[in-house]
């Protein structure tokens, strides 16, 4: 892959913002390989989501988890692997707990040295954040099918969804404020970002993802926290959902007529383009349609 040109993948909280009473949230500001990334209270403990790429940046987002928390315990989780949300999580070693789902400490023990060299291949400024003691991190804690979090008074649950963005994706869900945060599952303003880099990474499943959001735009979530882009509503889960099912349409219509993929690529982009002009990342489109084809039914 060719390396992109990325600006610094730099976290300010100083923009954080509160969507519910002892939740916040750090903004991306619509930076490319920045997370929005959550704080959410309780009366005992306190929970960090995500935690932006590299020591100097999280290093940021457990001062401010620090003041917030005034004592209170902190634990730390991830959305899945990749490493602009899980590669400073080794910054929060001995100041919080780190709970993690299985599948996805089974990608960060296979892939995570790989993704890590990877974004290091980027070149600066996004290499310069991985420098240093910047090591894929390990969990604390391990789950299976789900973990209830009691912050004391809030409690918090933490959800594996299946394959979709990756085989280890894992939503955060806040009950009592109807809050959801989906890591790179939803994505605010842009096409969905497809990993599929064959044949180093083909986990993605447009199938497997778009299942994933039928289930959660049914959930009655009010405020939803993407991966990437602004805070927003349900609909932002419908119009995933929507765009992961047009683009399996019309990628496997023109499979069954036995186009040649590349001319599918081409007319599905157009199209896609044509229905989201104002949609950023679309060199993601490439990376879904070739995820599809491969998925298309014999």
């Amino acid at each position: 892959m060719n390396a992109p040109l990325l600006p610094d993948p730099a976290v300010h909280v100083d923009g954080v913002q509160e969507i519910a009473p002892d939740l916040l949230v750090i903004p991306n500001r619509g930076v490319q390989l920045v997370p929005n990334i959550g704080i959410i209270g309780g009366t005992h403990a306190v929970l960090v989501v995500d935690t932006g790429m590299g020591t100097a940046n999280a290093e940021q987002v457990l001062s401010l988890a620090s003041t917030v928390a005034r004592g209170r315990r902190l634990y730390l989780t991830t959305t899945h692997f990749h490493p602009e949300h899980a590669f400073g999580a080794h910054v929060f070693d001995g100041h919080a707990t780190y709970i993690a789902n299985r599948a996805q400490a089974d990608d960060l023990k296979t892939k995570g040295p790989g993704y890590l060299e990877m974004f290091r291949g980027f070149g600066s400024p996004v290499a310069d954040r991985l420098d240093g003691d910047v090591r894929v991190p390990v969990p604390d804690v391990v789950h299976d099918d789900g973990y209830t979090l009691d912050l004391g008074g809030r409690t918090v649950r933490l959800r594996p969804t299946g394959r979709g963005h990756t085989k280890g994706d894992q939503v955060i869900e806040v009950p009592d404020a109807g809050v959801l945060f989906t890591g790179d599952l939803a994505e605010a303003g842009q096409f969905a970002i497809f990993p599929w880099f064959p044949p180093h990474d083909t986990d993605v499943s447009g199938i497997g993802w778009l299942a994933v959001m039928e289930r959660l735009a049914d959930n009655g979530h009010r405020v939803v926290v993407p991966g990437h882009g602004d805070v927003d509503g349900p609909q932002l889960l419908a119009d995933v959902r929507d765009y992961l099912r047009e683009l399996r349409d019309e990628t496997w219509r023109r499979r069954d007529s036995a186009m040649d993929e590349g001319d599918v690529l081409a007319e599905v982009r157009a199209l896609l383009v044509e229905r989201h002009p104002e949609w950023e990342g679309r060199e993601w489109i490439e990376k879904g349609v070739g995820c599809l084809c491969a998925e298309h039914p014999a």
